[in-house]
């Protein structure tokens, strides 16, 4: 994991200090809201529906024991005794007095956290795989390039006002975990012919009002031109990316405006210019980096696969959790462990600040003091000996996060919608709360098997409702809150953007939507192992629209 160098520290400390002031000349009225909305914006700090709102960047979402107990303090002294895990990985606090903002910001730096470029319009946290590091599919291990670019991106003099904000996302596995093709720009870590190490690069993609899967523009980037490359791509989109209409701001509009190939000979271009500069990566520096997240030395632990038996066969809910929230590691004595912050009836995504302490003490105790984000509001401990999952669930059962639902119907993505949010046309928490009741049985959930549902209380897409295998989104109509369903939506490498189902639901009717959805897939799948999504592309949305409509008329 990152640590600070003596820059680091120097600089955060400065801008919270200057943050500071800032908010005292608010509080005095010297600074009127629209000269202070700026300088809130580029410490992470919101204005919402009912108070202050503080985004945490939590880079390539990679947590430390101390650094989640710092969160879980954060939470108790100056909010509501809660934080909210976000699908950019960052943490946000709903709640805190806009006076409190600055101590809260002095308590991260003291733990090497920031709110830094987690709001407007620059390069916000770069993302990655949360099985980093772990996975037995994995090339390489994305987080050292992630590490890069946000050292690079990082109050960048030249990106710090782009026409809209820029997001980054890194995988370096088979299966993508980080929606790499759903971002501004998505690298994929892979090999060439001699097993160099180098980038697949992905230009456009974003959801939104206009949601749009990325266009592959180059094939293998070598490793020391990464910096370049990515300059390039950024430089191009600074320079013709338009700032007359917010809503065709994003990169993806400039990529579909100007054309793939016409995009990419100006990248490239402008990459011609840049390649032998001071960008490239100079190998030792990547080798400094990456020593960071070289993986803990794991003790060969063989007696967990005769203990995992037998706890299995004696505890039910253990078994289910851990053939539901156990993925298999690199190292076959151990697991990536997924807390599913998803119990049945809560809302998704939030952790409480014992809740958070707790999982720090399981990390510290066995998961050598390693705790990752995920984009689908999930805790993940990465390394944990299969020797070690039983008293790890135990711990996970006393603070009611044992939910044995990691990509099950319950396990549901949602932003904060209106109960919070300014921007929300309808609420996305007590949806996913009432949808998440009605298919919480256990058996019921594992008859259905992987579905993946996501929310979004506005078209912004915050609960990345396009890429869900079910999607809803809340809109406004007649003054009244509305649900548009889309079908066969995929954030994974096959990315597909869902389809309108048809007309929207009111609200009490939406969740019998989905059981009648449900209903209707588990009538046409092949077999038990033909999961929701692949049995949608099979046989498309007419079906469901019969079910939900009655007739093709109704649906429009």
């Amino acid at each position: 994991m990152y640590r600070y160098d003596e820059f680091d520290h120097a600089f955060v400390t400065e801008r919270v200090e200057q943050f500071r002031d800032q908010v005292q000349r608010r509080l005095s009225g010297e600074l009127a809201e629209d000269a202070f909305k700026p300088l809130r914006l580029m410490n992470g700090v919101y204005l919402q529906l009912h108070a202050y709102m503080l985004r945490i960047a939590i880079p390539y979402g990679t947590l430390s024991s101390r650094q989640l107990r710092m969160l879980a303090h954060i939470a108790r002294t100056y909010d509501r005794g809660y934080g909210h895990f976000t699908t950019r990985q960052n943490l946000q606090f709903n709640w805190p007095k806009l006076s409190d903002i600055p101590d809260a910001l002095a308590d991260l730096a003291s733990v090497e956290m920031h709110a830094l470029q987690t709001s407007g319009n620059c390069i916000r946290n770069v993302t990655a795989d949360h099985f980093a590091g772990a996975a037995a599919d994995e090339v390489a291990d994305p987080r050292p390039y992630a590490e890069i670019l946000r050292q690079w991106s990082s109050v960048h003099p030249e990106f710090s006002f782009l026409p809209r904000k820029f997001k980054i996302a890194v995988t370096g596995a088979e299966r993508d975990r980080a929606a790499i093709q759903v971002h501004d720009i998505g690298l994929h870590v892979k090999t060439n012919d001699k097993g160099e190490i180098g980038f697949a690069v992905y230009v456009g993609g974003g959801q939104g009002r206009t949601p749009m899967i990325a266009k592959l523009i180059r094939d293998f980037l070598p490793e020391e031109d990464l910096l370049s490359y990515t300059t390039a791509i950024v430089r191009v989109y600074n320079l013709h990316g338009r700032r007359d209409n917010k809503y065709k701001a994003r990169i993806k509009i400039l990529v579909h405006e100007t054309g793939t190939e016409e995009l990419t000979r100006q990248v490239e271009a402008e990459f011609a210019a840049l390649k032998d500069t001071e960008l490239k990566l100079p190998e030792k520096d990547v080798q400094s980096i990456a020593a960071y997240f070289a993986p803990p030395d794991l003790p060969e632990r063989a007696e967990g696969w005769e203990n995992l038996a037998r706890w299995k066969k004696a505890d039910s809910g253990f078994s289910r959790w851990v053939q539901q929230n156990v993925q298999p590691h690199k190292n076959p004595d151990y697991g990536m462990v997924t807390i599913s912050l998803k119990p049945i009836g809560g809302i998704p995504g939030d952790a409480s600040d014992a809740q958070m302490d707790a999982i720090a003490d399981l990390a510290e105790e066995y998961a050598f003091d390693e705790i990752r984000v995920s984009h689908e509001q999930n805790l993940i401990l990465p390394h944990v000996a299969l020797a070690d999952l039983e008293a790890v669930y135990r711990g996970l059962v006393a603070i009611n996060l044992a939910e044995a639902n990691a990509g099950l119907i319950t396990d549901i993505i949602a932003c904060p919608g209106l109960d919070y949010c300014a921007l929300a046309n309808a609420r996305s928490i007590p949806l996913a709360q009432e949808i998440s009741r009605r298919f919480g049985n256990a058996e019921r959930q594992a008859e259905i098997g992987e579905l993946k549902i996501k929310i979004s209380g506005c078209i912004n897409a915050c609960g990345h409702h396009h890429v869900g295998h079910i999607g809803l989104l809340g809109v406004e109509k007649k003054g009244a809150e509305l649900y548009q369903i889309t079908l066969g939506g995929s954030g994974d490498e096959h990315t597909s953007i869902g389809e309108i189902i048809g007309r929207g639901f009111e609200p009490d009717r939406v969740t019998d939507a989905i059981e009648t959805i449900v209903d209707t897939y588990l009538g046409l799948r092949l077999n038990h192992s033909e999961n929701f999504l692949a049995a949608y592309r099979r046989v498309g949305p007419q079906p469901f629209k019969t079910a939900l409509y009655g007739s093709a008329a109704e649906a429009a």
